[in-house]
């Protein structure tokens, strides 16, 4: 048994559970054996039918109540299994996108992707097999191996000494197919950082001319994926084989000792029958833990290495100290869960001082960004060509990252550590292109604000224009979307997350490049809705479209990751630096 099992939430109660459950089986296995050898023995002794019919029918009640327990330790187990891996993506997401410095310092990118995408999913399989086939071995067969020895002395003490003998040659096999398995893992690992770092760097290879020899790479990389499975494989099916060999010489062992004490009379054919219908199912459990062992070897490793990364993350937590502001909020602003923490209802002012934010390679993204701006309802505009660092500045003032150097305040209180949490609360992002969840529009909508009832996500499809899509859906708002479900236009999808937005009441709402992706006219219809929603409300937002800086407050230009210039909506058509480089690389884009 793995002792990491005992971090899982609620698993004493789900290993009660099952044991009691194995407790049920065995019970259904042993009289499934021992009203066939009733039966079998009366129909053998010449009993008339109207007699021997009786233990056949409880032969097939206790048939079908053991597939049923079968059936409710797959459920528990897989119920147990399905809540512990969303628990686990939950934390892993949370943890990576909650402590961005994370994602840049421990491990790459892909291999946190293979994670969180599959690697969650393989865990789940190994939980929800390995850990019934533990729990049958240790109670199903004591059980049954109980219940033989109370039968037969002889044909027990075979079994006390087999049993061991195939559990030890068990875990030599194990441990072999472990070894072959972590091997495939790091090239599975390895295999999927290549495909990463091609994607991302396919451009360049087709600059230098090398996009073929990594071409070649990625081959050899995927041939040693391929051998390493087959080595893995080699080592299950030896170990299968051993586990079915060992079990047979135990079973010949079984019957010729009861064979001969049935022709010397010292032992009854019905308890002999039912010792040799036994003998198979004392040895089951180790088998079904065998090949399902096997089959969930690359989940183990993918606990381990989710394991070391939660590990990761908690230490990074734990190591961020609680700052004065922190204090200054919890102390001296402790006001109910709808009160504004930062007095965004009073003004909004926002200070950056020598923001510095760095990506994979260390290489500045933001670099030394410095600039500030206060009004009672603000509207600021980053303008600036693709790879300006636009998206970067976004996320850094949503609060999503944090900068490696430099300050963020907000009505001046520092926003960084626990204030950080505290902040993401205020703010509702739109991005570029915003993620459709395979769920009912309805959930889509109710994204930032799980309580929200159906008839508020009624008057926000109203709101945002998305009335017409509903009323074409078969199911209404209750109409699944995303993959798997009924596809969308672009405009649809930035209305669901502009209705997102206004659903959860954030005063900040944020935007990058809302309308980059549409046509004209859809822009026009969308950016009046967008228009007509923010009295109210603080916007922050991202484009190449210089239409959307009559209506801002502030503009802000980017260019290489540096602040370049700022100044007001009404200034900045006047000046020659902004107005030069905006018309040929801004709005041609």
């Amino acid at each position: 048994m793995d002792k990491s099992w005992f971090t899982l939430r609620g698993i004493k109660i789900h290993l009660i559970v099952l044991g009691l459950i194995s407790l049920l089986l065995g019970a259904a296995i042993i009289g499934q054996a021992l009203f066939l050898a009733q039966g079998i023995s009366m129909l053998f002794q010449k009993h008339p039918l109207d007699m021997a019919y009786k233990p056949f029918i409880l032969f097939f009640i206790c048939l079908f109540a053991r597939y049923t327990i079968v059936w409710m330790q797959r459920k528990v187990a897989g119920r147990f299994a399905e809540e512990a891996t969303e628990r686990m993506r939950e934390q892993l997401i949370e943890g990576i996108f909650g402590q961005h410095e994370v994602w840049h310092t421990s491990g790459s990118s892909a291999e946190k992707i293979t994670l969180v995408m599959e690697g969650v999913d393989k865990v789940r399989t190994y939980l929800e097999l390995a850990i019934p086939r533990f729990v049958d071995m240790m109670v199903l067969t004591l059980v049954l191996w109980g219940w033989t020895m109370k039968l037969d002395l002889i044909s027990g003490g075979i079994l006390t000494v087999t049993l061991p003998l195939l559990v030890t040659f068990f875990i030599l096999l194990g441990l072999a197919a472990k070894t072959q398995a972590e091997r495939q893992w790091t090239s599975y690992r390895m295999l999927s950082h290549h495909y990463t770092d091609a994607l991302r760097g396919l451009k360049t290879l087709k600059y230098l001319g090398r996009s073929k020899d990594h071409g070649k790479t990625i081959g050899l990389v995927s041939d040693n994926y391929r051998k390493a499975t087959m080595k893995t494989l080699r080592v299950a099916f030896l170990s299968s084989f051993a586990l079915d060999f060992f079990s047979m010489l135990s079973i010949a062992m079984v019957a010729v000792s009861l064979g001969i004490r049935l022709i010397d009379g010292s032992m009854g054919f019905t308890a002999a029958l039912t010792v040799l219908l036994l003998t198979p199912e004392v040895f089951l459990p180790v088998r079904m833990l065998g090949s399902d062992y096997h089959a969930s070897l690359d989940g183990r490793e993918a606990w381990q290495a989710i394991r070391n990364m939660l590990n990761t993350l908690d230490s990074n937590r734990k190591d961020k100290k609680v700052k004065s502001e922190v204090e200054t909020i919890h102390r001296e602003r402790v006001q109910p869960l709808d009160s504004d923490p930062f007095h965004l209802s009073s003004g909004f002012s926002i200070s950056l001082s020598d923001i510095v934010v760095t990506g994979e390679n260390e290489h500045p993204v933001l670099n030394r960004i410095s600039a500030s701006f206060s009004a009672q309802t603000a509207k600021l505009g980053l303008i600036g060509m693709s790879g300006a660092g636009k998206t970067t500045l976004l996320h850094l003032l949503a609060g999503l990252i944090e900068p490696a150097e430099g300050a963020f305040q907000v009505n001046g209180i520092k926003i960084e550590g626990d204030v950080r949490l505290l902040w993401q609360q205020q703010v509702a992002l739109i991005p570029q292109h915003p993620h459709i969840f395979s769920q009912s529009v309805l959930d889509n909508l109710r994204f930032y604000c799980p309580d929200a009832t159906t008839e508020q996500a009624e008057e926000i499809i109203d709101v945002v224009g998305l009335r017409s899509l509903i009323d074409a859906l078969p199911s209404g708002i209750h109409e699944p979307i995303g993959e798997g479900g009924r596809s969308i236009s672009g405009g649809q999808a930035q209305r669901i997350a502009l209705g997102r937005a206004l659903l959860s009441k954030r005063p900040i709402l944020i935007l990058d490049e809302p309308t980059s992706h549409l046509d004209i006219e859809t822009e026009w219809e969308l950016k009046q809705t967008i228009l007509k929603l923010l009295a109210g409300k603080h916007l922050l937002l991202a484009t190449h479209r210089l239409h959307w800086m009559k209506e801002m407050e502030n503009v802000w230009l980017m260019n290489n990751g540096e602040l370049t210039d700022c100044g007001t909506s009404n200034a900045w058509v006047t000046k020659t630096k902004w107005s030069a480089g905006l018309e040929e690389g801004v709005v041609s884009t």
